[in-house]
């Protein structure tokens, strides 16, 4: 396909999002079954273009004075891809299976490129009925911060040090291009082309061998961030496909004992490949057998740390996943912060006195975050937050003395993109006294 076909797709695909109100991967999946002709290249070429486009879509919207899906595709390749007027215009000649060729508008505002005096949630591209929220954040740097967030994310990934060094690995992926994250100790991060595309790490003989994984910077720092260390007897209690189990295992360089659990055995099912392939051998995973069954009763009160890696919003994931931030509904925050509740009310059950609880959220809103440790201290009187400057301790040299990095309420860190050049994470730590 051409790049004015991929275009066209593009704009298509854009339509079928906002016309069904469906989500993005799903709409993608059903046009290239319609479309068996296009090559895997011409898929990954006009996903990238959507994501762009949604990344960008309240800006784009307000510059080309229109909301309609070609306008936003247009103005999200001035915004996010830095396109000139006339490059677009190359694009959109009419013939075959182009675009039609700009209008004399669509020309004027694609010069223009105004966004002066534009609101916040345009100016940095989130939902309106978020924007108290994300102020009682980030302050006077709501829109540079949500901007941030709007922006394309790297590839980021760690190097298993149960299997290897980073510096080992580094010239095994040198023909991919790969630089040190600026932050996290066993981290390589990777760039994306000009079409948005980064490489396919996970056909590569090294993940194949389960020398890394792939995972965001601030996933890798949060997971650091816990303390777990060797000889503990640690649970995490959302852990999914155990993305930060396995790095919690090489935190414990494969001594003590991790018990992976999780309320959803279908989230648990790939967890034993991976643990397989990253030659893990400290980690006990707990299926729940049944809806209320609970599979960590016999470890109440015995537990050093409880990572909880809490069910959010997943607001902080917005670079990598911007299709969820305009489907997100006020009715879907209140439900997640019960869930908070109810899964921190299950950690507290298993700390032993002296032992912890690191909560983590890939959110950046203060009621899914310090609202939710504050709620949890004043239920439960024999925990004590740890101070964030003894959580910053654990971090990397680079952070171990950002103070910028301490949230609002003070009661644990926030990393964002803007900040940290990650994800969106919190991490707070409460101890239960002795």
């Amino acid at each position: 396909m051409t790049p004015s076909a991929r275009l066209s797709a593009a704009i298509e695909v854009l339509a079928d999002i906002e016309a069904r109100r469906r989500p993005a991967p799903d709409a993608l999946k059903d046009w290239g079954l319609a479309h068996r002709f296009a090559g895997s290249k011409d898929r990954a070429a006009i996903a990238s273009l959507i994501y762009d486009a949604l990344r960008r879509r309240a800006s784009a919207a307000h510059v080309m004075s229109d909301s309609g899906p070609r306008a936003v595709l247009l103005g999200a390749l001035a915004l996010a891809r830095g396109l000139s007027r006339a490059e677009i215009a190359a694009q959109c000649s009419g013939e075959r299976f182009a675009p039609e060729p700009l209008t004399s508008g669509e020309a004027a505002a694609l010069d223009r490129l105004d966004l002066s005096g534009a609101p916040p949630a345009v100016a940095g591209d989130f939902p309106e009925w978020l924007a108290d929220d994300l102020a009682a954040a980030f302050g006077d740097g709501l829109v540079a911060e949500m901007a941030a967030l709007a922006a394309r994310a790297p590839i980021d990934i760690r190097v298993n040090t149960l299997k290897t060094e980073r510096m080992r690995l580094l010239p095994e992926l040198a023909h991919l291009g790969p630089e040190l994250t600026p932050h996290a100790p066993t981290g390589l991060r990777f760039g994306h082309g000009d079409d948005g595309r980064g490489p396919t790490l996970q056909v590569t003989p090294e993940f194949l061998k389960g020398l890394f994984e792939i995972q965001d910077e601030g996933s890798q720092l949060v997971a650091a961030l816990t303390g777990a260390g060797p000889d503990m007897q640690v649970v995490d209690l959302c852990a999914g496909g155990g993305g930060k189990t396995l790095e919690l295992a090489a935190l414990m360089d494969n001594s003590g004992q991790i018990y992976a659990t999780d309320s959803d055995a279908r989230r648990l099912a790939p967890i034993h490949d991976r643990l397989a392939r990253a030659g893990v051998r400290n980690v006990q995973v707990r299926t729940p057998k049944g809806r209320g069954d609970e599979p960590l009763a016999d470890l109440a009160g015995k537990i050093d740390l409880v990572v909880v890696d809490a069910p959010c919003t997943g607001i902080g994931t917005w670079r990598r996943n911007p299709d969820t931030k305009w489907r997100v509904r006020p009715g879907a925050l209140d439900e997640r912060m019960k869930d908070q509740d109810l899964v921190l009310a299950r950690a507290e059950r298993l700390v032993k006195p002296g032992g912890r609880i690191a909560y983590i959220t890939c959110s950046v809103i203060p009621r899914e975050n310090d609202h939710r440790i504050a709620a949890f201290l004043k239920a439960h009187r024999d925990f004590a937050p740890v101070d964030p400057e003894e959580v910053l301790a654990l971090a990397p040299d680079s952070l171990s003395e950002r103070d910028d990095l301490v949230s609002p309420a003070g009661l644990g860190l926030q990393l964002s993109p803007l900040r940290t050049g990650t994800d969106g994470f919190y991490c707070a730590l409460v101890e239960r006294r002795p």
